[in-house]
């Protein structure tokens, strides 16, 4: 059984993806970060980078006790070599899978949060960085829609770990200022993706865990003003 400490977020979505395209077995452990639930000593001994996903395999390949993983694309990486799923063994084919990972955990997700900052949450509106991050999430979108003009998928033929972890973060394209249709071989493998009925399952996920339409002050306050000493365990 898996335990996945989660809440609906692109990087919360990644685990759900994969759970659901394999199979597995797991229970959701909801981390409200709108609350502070991210902070508490239980959650901090399983993720000390105090985010969300993590995951605790209460049944690990090797029999052992149970394993605690912290970092959505370190958790694709693990559930993918114990399921032997969506991550291939041929040493060139895993290499460009795991290009595609690290690019999006490194650029992507990074980028389009900043830009997710900027444009929707900042209490100051600062023309510079809205552009600034705009633009370098275009230039991604570009990246990838010329990547996908060769490839069914973005590490080649088959559905991959790549794949769950850049799709949440395309999800929000109106949010981050893009328009798909700009970019048509990204727009037809977002559509093949969001297709998938594991894809269609895992998002149904996020029902359970209710948000409010905007986000509080304080809420804002807990996300966005995190310091050595504000997020230090109680």
């Amino acid at each position: 059984m898996i335990e996945l400490f989660y809440w609906p977020t692109p990087n919360g979505h990644k685990i759900t993806m994969f759970l659901e395209e394999a199979g597995l077995p797991y229970r959701l452990t909801g981390i409200n970060i709108g609350t502070g639930e991210q902070f508490r000593p239980a959650f901090l001994a399983i993720s000390p980078n105090n985010r969300m996903p993590a995951i605790t395999d209460h049944a690990p390949a090797d029999g052992g006790e149970p394993i605690s993983v912290f970092e959505s694309g370190a958790i694709l990486v693990y559930l993918a070599e114990k399921t032997g799923r969506f991550l291939p063994r041929e040493m060139r084919a895993r290499k460009t899978v795991l290009e595609w990972l690290f690019w999006q955990v490194g650029g992507l997700g990074p980028m389009a949060g900043q830009n997710h900052h900027f444009n929707r949450y900042a209490p100051e509106k600062i023309p510079y960085a809205m552009e600034r991050y705009t633009k370098e999430t275009n230039r991604l979108y570009g990246v990838l829609d010329r990547r996908l003009a060769a490839h069914a998928y973005v590490a080649g033929p088959e559905y991959s770990i790549a794949d769950m972890a850049i799709y949440p973060w395309i999800v929000p394209w109106e949010v981050q200022k893009q328009n798909l249709a700009d970019f048509p071989h990204l727009k037809r493998w977002f559509e093949a993706v969001a297709a998938r009925p594991a894809t269609v399952r895992a998002y149904a996920r996020a029902d359970e865990f209710k948000r409010p339409a905007t986000m509080t002050e304080e809420a804002k306050k807990i996300l966005f003003g995190q310091t050595a000493a504000s997020t230090a365990p109680p």
